[in-house]
């Protein structure tokens, strides 16, 4: 093994302190709205030494946050001795860490704008043991040739290398691994058009207007809006459809980076995830890390035959950021889907007959809503008339999704298998190993037991809480099977 000492390349000093320069971006501009984007001048002014203050405050951050990227690229360090790869950093607490190789699960890679620009990678060093939801070792900045010393090292502790390869400073040559999957520009561009990200931009916008609530003039606004509402009401609604389409469009836009040049690749019992258009990633997924498999359908994508793939992991992040779950195939013809996953799995039954909700069942799939739904659609027709009697809508549009819940409710066991199917809007095929299932339960209200009829919910390890497949309203009696082959 090289006792040799590694350092970071500099640029991780520029990408350590950007990103701690990043999580100071927003209190800034609560500092610049809490002042009413008023900049006073005059030296006799409270407000003017009050923003000194605060701007001071958040230079001195600023200051520590570029001095902190100097400091952890200068005391960073990194070598291969016994079978191991050691790191040290910390200036004044001086911290160790020793991985053995054969404890490595996987070796993620990043290329953000400064690595593609520098020809370097931010390797994420996962084992089994990985807490937190964090890499067990981050090196934020290397050359891809260290970043393949690295891996040949650790393939050497495995005895996955051949003798041959002893030379460090020989030349790493890549061995081509067998694509399973690449996404093509069209299906691309499908998933792009059809993705819920939108959801996730809505719930930025929400999450960042209670943060300077303090200096929106709501009573001013409710006014202007009130007078508006009686003479432009469809003026609203254009409004309305106008931010959806901009926040539709946001996410057609981060999907299509995002999932750019998306290859899955097998190699050494690992599958190898990359993909990215700005920040490239390799994802490394053991496949004995895997504790359930799901197919999701969303409305549109199931129309045309398409679903998406979703593994649920346990241990690392696999880089997908703060959970378990990584998606396997973002988009692919469900057949095809099936023929895939058969050849990965081969112990599984990827085409399982359910055994369905039972009719009696039917209303508890929608009778709840209307206890929500009532007050709505009562505020709505009495404050908004005419316009609010439109809410009227929502009782079929509810019965018909219970009706479509309804006819996705469904189990199948078969030996030492569980598959769930259920839906909220979206329909999930959820594939269970029985040595992998953490828990089962089941919940009976008063009202089920009265129809016999019982929810079931299975839960295996992924991230902090774990992922859970719940079918709802089942006959009582095969809620009951379900929980006797567990025990057994």
């Amino acid at each position: 093994m090289s006792k040799e000492i590694n350092r970071l390349h500099p640029v991780s000093a520029v990408i350590t302190s950007a990103k701690a320069l990043k999580s100071m971006i927003f209190p800034l501009i609560i500092i610049i709205a809490t002042n009413g984007f008023h900049f006073s001048f005059n030296f006799h002014s409270d407000n003017f030494w009050r923003m000194i203050f605060l701007f001071g405050i958040w230079g001195v951050g600023a200051l520590l946050a570029l001095v902190s990227g100097i400091v952890k690229w200068r005391t960073f360090v990194y070598w291969f001795e016994d079978g191991e790869l050691r790191v040290k950093y910390g200036l004044f607490v001086k911290k160790k860490r020793y991985i053995p190789f054969e404890r490595i699960q996987s070796l993620n890679y990043n290329e953000g704008i400064f690595h593609r620009l520098f020809g370097l990678v931010k390797v994420q060093v996962e084992t089994a043991g990985s807490k937190d939801r964090k890499p067990e070792v981050e090196l934020t900045a290397i050359r891809k040739a260290a970043a393949d010393v690295i891996e040949l090292e650790m393939r050497r502790a495995k005895n996955q290398v051949n003798e041959q390869m002893n030379d460090e400073q020989s030349l790493i040559e890549e061995i081509p691994v067998p694509t399973i999957y690449h996404m093509s520009i069209r299906d691309l561009l499908i998933l792009a058009i059809t993705s819920g990200g939108i959801g996730f931009v809505l719930s930025g916008v929400a999450a960042f207007i209670p943060q300077i609530s303090d200096i929106i003039p709501y009573e001013e606004i409710f006014h202007e809006l009130a007078d508006f509402a009686k003479i432009g009401a469809f003026l609203v609604v254009l409004m309305v459809i106008f931010s959806l389409i901009l926040a539709w469009f946001v996410s057609f836009v981060i999907t299509l980076f995002n999932y750019y040049e998306y290859t899955v690749r097998i190699e050494d019992e690992k599958l190898i995830i990359t993909k990215g258009l700005i920040e490239k990633k390799r994802i490394t997924l053991p496949l004995n890390r895997i504790q359930a498999i799901r197919i999701v359908e969303n409305p549109v994508r199931q129309l045309f035959g398409f679903a998406t793939v979703v593994v649920e992991s346990a241990g690392g992040n696999g880089g997908e950021g703060n959970d378990k779950k990584i998606t396997l195939f973002p988009l692919i013809q469900k057949q095809d889907c099936l023929g895939t996953l058969e050849q990965l799995f081969p112990d599984i039954n990827w085409r399982p007959e359910f055994i369905n909700s039972p009719e009696r069942a039917r209303p508890f799939f929608y009778r709840i809503d209307f206890v929500w739904l009532i007050p709505i659609i009562g505020g709505c027709s009495y404050f908004l008339y005419p316009y609010g009697l439109l809410s009227l809508l929502l009782i079929p549009l509810t019965i018909v999704i219970g009706v479509w819940q309804h006819k996705s409710a469904g189990y199948m066991i078969d030996g030492k298998q569980l598959t769930m199917q259920y839906r909220v809007f979206s329909r999930t095929t959820f594939f269970m190993e029985k040595k992998r299932i953490q828990s089962i339960g089941t919940t009976q209200t008063y009202f089920q037991k009265r129809k016999n009829v019982m929810s079931v919910k299975a839960t295996v390890m992924s991230g902090m809480t774990g992922m859970a497949g719940n079918v709802r309203n089942l006959e009582q009696q095969d809620a009951e099977t379900i929980l006797s082959w567990y025990e057994h």
